[in-house]
């Protein structure tokens, strides 16, 4: 059997391969799906990866199977691990944080102004994949982050080192790791002025890193002769799908609610009344993950979200749940329970991502201010991971988020009607992948998993508003 693409998704547990075909025309195909257990620990990711492509070749029921291209994302190995130091935590530390989290990194640490022992020998315990700096806009404050660059390059870890921040410092930067081991990287500020976030120039470089540096896992060095393109970290994935889906529809909120954490991806123009009132920029698209929100490792936090007395009070068994759930539900009970938990950890991921009204007092009264992510606007909420496209009830919980138009709530919620679309098939990320070289080929794979040709229907009304 001969398949145009293979996608796959080498996860720090798992190795899923999904098939395409049809790539070159009108009516691109999924074909199918395989997984395995990723060989981390047998020391070459590269059998996972076979075994799952045999996987897939069962499901088939193909006596052999060729494909053209390959591409892959991948978090094995811990997945990509940043620390990211700045100089006031609501600026130039959260722009730099925002850039790495877009990138699809894990942000073990972020600091703000002059870095401590305690945090020098916090990075050395926490053993990061890329270090960013930032700090000051340009032509301002210079001497924290040099100061910071300065320790950072005497730790002399062989690791790279990105360095975003005020522009008068790039020359001086270069200097300080001229005689150390680091890749050093000096990129745009993420935050070159008050008003002004410019993350994207950083989560390019990320993810470039990612590709040339970080893939460690034993065996991966080898997958690269085998893919076609670069190695993607899944969340950079899924968030270059998102940004593409922003450009056809419009703001759009995509969640996975997974076993270990909750990714939330938005891309938002917002509301121009929020934006008046906005004290600090926020990047159109932004990622955050709730690393306390899990339906499997970290089920206890979400549990304690809820309540052991509510939930026993429902009539659910926590005892026989912690001993025989093993991160997919077996039977009706533990469905139930888990469909309780993924709504409660959708709905405070998603909380937690969006921004609030806040209100300051001063001598001429009370002023109104908004802070983080407008998700006001948003229009269509995507779910996809484990939890939301295979559960029976993942879009009731979607349905859920918006807050109702008469509701006094501060948090920057979507409002009013929301169009809830959902990733059967849970291809985003190889999708995102995808994209990069066959975008429209994606998309349109996309709307078969979603089951409805929403960015025709979309084209559309924008031809008859035209009109």
């Amino acid at each position: 059997m001969k398949i145009d693409i293979l996608v796959a998704e080498i996860g720090s547990t798992t190795t899923v391969v999904n098939a395409f075909h049809n790539i070159h025309t009108d009516t691109p195909e999924f074909v199918g799906q395989g997984q395995a257990a990723t060989t981390v620990e047998e020391g070459d990711v590269r059998i996972g990866l076979e075994n799952s492509i045999q996987d897939l070749q069962r499901n088939l029921k193909a006596d052999t199977l060729t494909y053209d291209e390959l591409f892959a994302t991948s978090s094995a190995a811990g997945g990509l691990k940043m620390t990211v130091h700045g100089l006031v935590f609501d600026m130039t530390a959260r722009a730099a944080k925002e850039a790495a989290l877009g990138a699809g990194a894990i942000v073990k640490m972020v600091t703000a102004g002059n870095m401590r022992r305690t945090d020098i020998k916090k990075i050395q315990e926490e053993n990061p994949n890329i270090i960013l700096i930032a700090g000051g806009v340009d032509y301002g404050e210079r001497e924290t982050a040099l100061n910071n660059a300065e320790k950072l390059a005497e730790l002399n870890l062989p690791i790279p080192v990105i360095y975003a921040g005020n522009i008068e410092n790039d020359e001086e930067v270069k200097l300080i790791f001229e005689n150390y081991d680091n890749d050093l990287y000096v990129v745009e500020n993420v935050f070159p002025k008050i008003d002004e976030l410019n993350v994207e120039p950083t989560r390019k470089v990320i993810q470039d890193t990612f590709e040339k540096h970080i893939v460690h896992a034993p065996g991966m060095e080898h997958v690269y002769d085998i893919v076609n393109g670069t190695i993607t970290p899944t969340p950079a994935a899924v968030m270059n799908l998102s940004k593409l889906i922003h450009d056809r529809i419009g703001d759009v909120l995509v969640i996975d609610v997974g076993g270990a954490t909750t990714d939330v991806h938005s891309v938002t123009e917002g509301t121009e009344a929020i934006a008046k009132i906005q004290v600090a920029p926020e990047p159109i698209a932004k990622r955050t993950v709730e690393g306390d929100l899990g339906l499997y490792v970290n089920k206890e936090n979400v549990i304690d979200l809820i309540g052991e007395e509510e939930l026993e009070k429902q009539g659910f068994d926590l005892e026989t749940f912690r001993k025989e759930y093993h991160s997919i539900p077996k039977n009706d009970q533990e469905r139930k329970l888990v469909e309780i938990l993924s709504e409660a950890a959708t709905l405070t991921a998603v909380e937690r991502h969006a921004g609030q009204i806040r209100y300051v007092y001063g001598p001429t009264g009370r002023s109104t201010l908004a802070q983080g992510k407008d998700l006001s606007n948003v229009k269509f909420v995507i779910g996809t991971g484990g939890a939301l496209t295979r559960l029976p009830n993942g879009p009731d919980i979607l349905k859920k988020i918006p807050k109702d138009k008469k509701s006094k709530s501060p948090i920057l919620l979507p409002t009013g009607t929301v169009k809830v679309l959902i990733d059967h098939d849970y291809i985003m990320a190889s999708l995102g992948v995808l994209a990069f070289k066959y975008e429209d080929a994606a998309l349109k794979l996309l709307e078969q998993s979603f089951g409805e040709n929403v960015f025709e229907q979309a084209a559309k009304e924008r031809e008859s508003e035209e009109v």
